[in-house]
């Protein structure tokens, strides 16, 4: 009787190769200082637009009289609608104490830290004397020169600043990108002249600029957003220039006009993923820039317009007040602790997209 021969068993499924992204991210991971920074960036940028119901001094839920009202979604409210003996818009934190010393089944829901970066808060009880107030209790961080609260400044200017730089990044970028990649793909006359108009561009003060436009209109943030992009995309448009110089010699792109591609195809789906490494390189560093700027224009005054919560701002109320040292400490401090995060950042992922340590020969 013959013995059955088993067959082979089959090979273990074998891993797909990474992409060289995947692998760059993967380093980038591996780099626990840049990792946990942006961990903590992303982590805090995210939690910055729950604001509204962590740091705010509309109250979330209200209930008077078996009926159910959210503030913290909008609107006005009477305060005589409440119960509350004054005119005008009803004051929650006031409310709150007053049902609870009510006993009756009224009751007021306020966010953890019940103020918002645009209120006066020279009639609180808890505050003795002028300001700039030092910081207490209640005012963890104390308060400005016109009594509002600086964390509550602080943490909303920090959503500023972030959003500020990343919309500037984004939109010059993405014209820096645009203009350096045509100069570069199509060069000869195209790329001589498009260098001489960047060079007159690049010529124009931009400080002078920003003061002439802010004697016109008062500027907005998206108008500033749009103003520094105008002015940062010089430097984009020549690495990535210079790029698409480098790789429309390769194989691979001869290979694409072989084929029939179009000029668009082979620029942005051919050469553009492979020409990204100095770009994703410098945008850490770019928002460090971006956000200093920011800070810059509005402690000279032509930033954003009052009354919005930002860090130049309390740093010119600091250098007004220099006595008062929580003015002083805080706002640099706050600065400091975010531009830290976006260097360590920035060095990791300059680190991660080293092309040597995915090109040595084995």
């Amino acid at each position: 009787m013959s013995e059955v021969q088993e067959s082979p068993a089959p090979d273990a499924p074998t891993e797909a190769p990474l992409s060289v992204l995947q692998r760059r991210w993967r380093k980038f991971k591996t780099l626990k200082r840049g990792w946990y920074s942006f961990q903590i960036l992303v982590f805090l940028y995210l939690s910055s637009f729950l604001l509204p119901v962590l740091v705010n001094s509309d109250a979330i839920c209200v209930r008077y009289q078996g009926e159910w009202h959210f503030p913290v979604f909008g609107g006005f409210y009477q305060a005589r609608d409440f119960g509350q003996d004054k005119i005008g818009q009803a004051n929650w934190r006031d409310l709150q104490e007053q049902y609870y010393f009510e006993g009756e089944d009224n009751f007021v829901l306020l966010p953890p830290y019940p103020y918002n970066p645009l209120e006066n808060l020279l009639h609180e009880s808890n505050l003795v004397g002028e300001p700039p107030h030092a910081p207490n209790a209640y005012h963890i961080l104390g308060t400005d020169d016109r009594g509002r609260d600086v964390f509550v400044r602080l943490v909303y200017g920090f959503r500023t600043s972030i959003t500020f730089a990343l919309g500037v990044i984004i939109l010059s970028y993405i014209i820096g990108m645009t203009i350096g990649a045509c100069f570069g793909y199509f060069s000869g006359r195209i790329d001589f002249w498009g260098q001489r108009l960047v060079e007159i561009w690049s010529g124009l003060p931009f400080l002078y600029t920003i003061i002439i436009i802010s004697s016109i209109v008062k500027p907005g943030m998206w108008l500033l957003i749009l103003l520094l992009a105008l002015f940062r995309w010089v430097g984009i448009s020549f690495y990535m220039r210079g790029e698409f110089y480098r790789e429309k010699s390769r194989d691979y792109v001869a290979a694409a006009i072989a084929q029939g591609e179009s000029h668009r195809s082979i620029m942005f789906r051919h050469i553009l993923p492979n020409s990204l490494t100095p770009i994703i390189s410098f945008a850490p560093f770019a928002i460090v820039v971006t956000i200093s700027s920011l800070v810059s224009l509005d402690y000279l005054g032509f930033g954003l317009p009052a009354p919005t919560p930002s860090w130049g701002e309390l740093v010119n109320q600091g250098l007004e007040n220099i006595t008062a040292w929580h003015l002083v400490f805080f706002p640099l401090g706050a600065m400091f602790f975010t531009l830290l995060l976006v260097v360590f950042i920035g060095e990791a992922v300059r680190e991660a997209f080293d092309p040597k340590v995915f090109s040595r020969l084995r």
